[in-house]
């Protein structure tokens, strides 16, 4: 296996901090240290913090759509909101990833609608591709996608984020279950 650049190796300590720790852990001599250089020599390879921050969440934003779309969803309905589960999955395995990618403010963040429809996010295509799919095949009913998309995935990240401050009662089993079943209502409306 191929050594590591310096670039690589302080993308990975950059992320290893986040997914430890939170993002609000990452600092440039927090990342020096983990990699064994010093804060100056970071420069050399990205302009600043932001610089850094960003293309960990481009690089995380990658991952994530690489995952669902290569998931093997299955045929009908369910491909349309199986993505929504592997967002769960993702949000309740890795908390500190998913709050910084999906849920922090950033300056450079994509918005809806104009980011999304120039196919700016990945994790976001693959929804919009399996709604689209699925508009097509006459599952659901005519509709933009890309509406479809953000409607469904604002009505994910509420539950995830009401879940993950305390809001729910459900020990984990039980939220997986509400959630899945609250996103087949949400299909119910959509549906053709």
């Amino acid at each position: 296996m191929p050594s590591l650049t310096t670039s690589e190796k302080i993308l990975k300590a950059t992320r290893t901090l986040i997914e430890n720790e939170g993002a609000p852990a990452v600092s440039i001599r927090r990342i020096a240290a983990e990699v064994g250089i010093t804060p100056m020599a970071i420069y050399r390879h990205f302009e600043d913090l932001a610089a850094i921050m960003r293309a960990v969440n481009n690089q995380l934003a990658h991952e994530v759509a690489t995952a669902w779309a290569t998931s093997g969803l299955s045929e009908g309905i369910k491909r349309e909101y199986a993505p929504l589960g592997y967002y769960l999955d993702y949000a309740l395995a890795h908390p500190h990833l998913f709050d910084y990618v999906f849920g922090a403010r950033q300056p450079h963040a994509r918005r809806y609608p104009e980011d999304f429809r120039d196919r700016q996010s990945p994790a976001f295509n693959v929804m919009v591709d399996s709604l689209a799919a699925g508009i097509r095949d006459g599952l659901l009913a005519k509709g933009d996608p890309y509406d479809y998309a953000m409607s469904l995935w604002a009505h994910a990240h509420g539950l995830v984020s009401l879940y993950r401050a305390g809001r729910f009662s459900y020990e984990e089993a039980e939220f997986r279950a509400f959630f899945m079943a609250s996103m087949e209502i949400m299909f119910r409306g959509m549906r053709a």
